[in-house]
């Protein structure tokens, strides 16, 4: 079992969903999120003084899934969410220990679905 986190544009986040409901990937949980990569953010001049960069909005895509289904979601993710620009984001794939589903008590893959 795989937690996939991907740090994304927020206008490319209806194109990552609808390649992963393509690929049969449902369970997602979206958030607005603010961050800075390696641009470290826009810089701005604001009363003729330049102002350093601050942070920009991204969103952050959780995916829970079982092994044969990480390839698929990094692909369709990184698929969707590429520009070709900077700050398009990043993907990390972390090791989930364990899931319990609260409703029926089930655990590992099954509580994934």
């Amino acid at each position: 079992m795989k937690y996939i986190v991907a740090i994304i544009q927020p206008d490319r986040l209806d194109d990552v969903l609808d390649i992963l409901e393509q690929k049969e990937i449902h369970l997602v949980t979206v958030t607005n999120v603010m961050g800075r990569g390696r641009q470290k953010g826009i810089s701005e001049v604001y009363r003729s003084h330049k102002e350093g960069g601050s942070l920009l909005k991204k969103v952050k895509v959780e995916v829970a899934v079982n092994e044969e289904y990480v390839q698929p979601t990094v692909e369709a993710i990184q698929t969707a969410a590429r520009t070709g620009n900077v700050g398009d984001g990043k993907i990390f794939v972390l090791d989930l220990g364990q899931v319990i589903r609260i409703r029926t008590g089930e655990t590992g893959r099954m509580a994934i679905g």
